[in-house]
């Protein structure tokens, strides 16, 4: 997702500290906590060379007064066959190949404007689509050892530069208040009160066995040398696909500071994953292992190639859950009737159904626009990549779909308080969601919201559906580790049937599939 905004509500005081203003932000309409502070009139040419300079995965090479689109071509066959006759179709229209994509039948490519045109309809060619409406001088540079699937770093190694200096962090909350874990019944940390929440059955699965459990984290990127992540974060399993290729260098996978809302990735694992050692916060899961996939490139964008690098990554090296909080660029909302946004909501498919088969659960926000998904709608911010002009303003119905989190065998994910009632700003639909978890409430405080690890070690207050999915994947490892043969269904099901069987029916009572789904999250004993 390219947009997320901050609250825009009162300062609040953080807990344990006097009345200095600490603004909650909440994780915006994307589901993940990112501000577009920048806007769209942003300097294209300034961005492209701040990312030269840093170094990260998404530098240009091109010819003078040459501009290129980014596009995926899909083949019919969803195959290594299909991938290398969408590869020499590219080719053959004067397109490069920049990624091949076998698991899917897909490639990534580029290529002047006019490219799709050229090869769409072509005998084995199902589908192509620009990823992008603002051209670039060129592909992105060749990087040694990227573009490798099976690649795994050794070892974690060197730091991140910190925090992206737009998010105002807490204290160190020596897991104290843990409102967001009680509401799932999970034990909270030392000194947390209480909160409405399901009684707590059996002890939930050990460290050792949730260590053989792996969760992705697709997102802006993790700092794997926070103390409540350093021995979460699997260097083997952690990857950048920031330009739609895996990079497996080591640190890759870290967040880039220059990059508006870069410790979003962070804040997401935290919830995932923190160690609970009476320190910091403590995670869903404590104890699993973290597969740090970064998406979000140098430009500030979540393009539909960065999302089926990271799907089939994750896919490819065990993840049992992978967690997606944000939502596709450029557009908001996917229609089938538009060529392109059909061609990479249907590229974006084909990575999901990849990662279920491997056993993978995909989990997704639903996003912070009060939108009922079942209904029409309207959407304001798309392209959310132009460099000049306003956005569109689009009327849209049902059909247009947020990625990934509307696709089918998704599991999408609301938001509710403190008080375990719907968030203000969480999206919901009958039929479109299909479970609620705790995402805090921005009007709220530090309080209300969900404070989890931020990087450089510290620890901020967040607020949204993207905190909600991150509580759905901790649950799916843990019901990964109570019954590891089970397949990517079964596992969903069990989550779906013990928030059915926790809720009562009623109006906003957990029992409203319009907001709850299937009902609100409970961890599995």
């Amino acid at each position: 997702m390219a947009q997320a905004d901050p609250s825009g509500r009162g300062p609040v005081a953080p807990p344990g500290r006097g009345p200095a203003p600490v603004p909650v932000r909440m994780a915006g309409p994307g589901g993940a906590a990112r501000r577009r502070g920048r806007g769209p009139l942003r300097v294209l040419l300034a961005m492209l060379v701040t990312a030269l300079v840093a170094g990260g995965a998404v530098p240009y090479v091109g010819g003078p007064g040459r501009a290129y689109l980014s596009y995926l071509v899909l083949a019919e066959r969803a195959d290594a066959d299909g991938a290398d006759r969408a590869a020499e179709r590219t080719r053959a229209a004067g397109g490069q190949v920049v990624q091949e994509y076998p698991q899917i039948g897909a490639v990534l490519a580029y290529a002047a404007e006019g490219f799709a045109e050229k090869v769409r309809g072509r005998p084995g060619v199902a589908a192509v689509g620009a990823t992008r409406t603002s051209p670039v001088p060129g592909p992105p540079r060749s990087v040694d050892g990227a573009g490798d699937f099976r690649a795994g770093a050794d070892d974690g190694g060197g730091g991140v530069d910190g925090a992206d200096g737009t998010t105002v962090t807490v204290p160190d909350p020596g897991e104290r208040d843990a409102w967001n874990l009680a509401l799932l019944g999970a034990a909270p940390g030392a000194g947390a009160d209480t909160a409405p929440g399901p009684p707590r059955g059996p002890a939930a699965p050990g460290a050792a066995a949730l260590r053989d459990v792996l969760v992705a984290v697709l997102d802006s990127g993790v700092d794997d040398t926070h103390p409540d992540l350093r021995a979460a974060v699997d260097p083997r399993s952690s990857v950048s696909c920031a330009d739609g290729r895996p990079d497996a260098r080591t640190g890759s996978w870290r967040p880039e500071a220059g990059v508006g809302e870069s410790g979003h990735g962070t804040h997401v694992a935290g919830i995932v994953g923190a160690a609970r050692d009476g320190r910091g916060v403590s995670g869903v899961a404590p104890g699993v292992r973290i597969g740090a996939v970064r998406l979000l490139g140098p430009l500030g964008q979540y393009y539909a190639e960065n999302i089926v690098c990271g799907l089939l990554w994750a896919a490819d090296h065990g993840a049992r859950a992978i967690n997606n909080s944000y939502f596709a660029d450029p557009w908001k909302y996917n229609c089938p009737e538009d060529l392109d946004q059909a061609a990479l909501t249907a590229a974006v498919g084909r990575a999901v159904e990849y990662a279920r088969r491997r056993g993978a659960v995909v989990v997704a926000s639903a996003g912070n626009d009060a939108q009922d998904l079942g209904a029409a709608r309207t959407d304001e911010r798309s392209p959310n990549d132009r460099s000049t002009g306003p956005p569109q303003s689009r009327s849209l119905g049902p059909e247009c779909v947020r990625l990934p989190g509307e696709l089918p065998g998704v599991v999408t994910v609301t938001a509710v308080d403190r008080d375990g009632r719907p968030s203000v700003y969480t999206n919901h639909g009958r039929g479109r969601v299909s479970l609620a978890a705790p995402g805090g409430d921005p009007d709220g405080g530090a309080r209300g919201a969900v404070v989890s690890d931020w990087p450089g070690g510290r620890y901020a207050a967040l607020a949204g559906t993207s905190m909600a999915a991150a509580h759905v994947s901790g649950a799916v490892a843990v019901a990964a580790a109570l019954h590891p043969d089970w397949d990517s269904d079964r596992l969903a099901a069990l989550l779906a049937a013990t928030a059915d069987a926790a809720c009562p029916p009623g109006p906003h009572a957990c029992g409203d599939r319009e907001y709850y789904g299937a009902g609100a999250l409970v961890l599995p004993r």
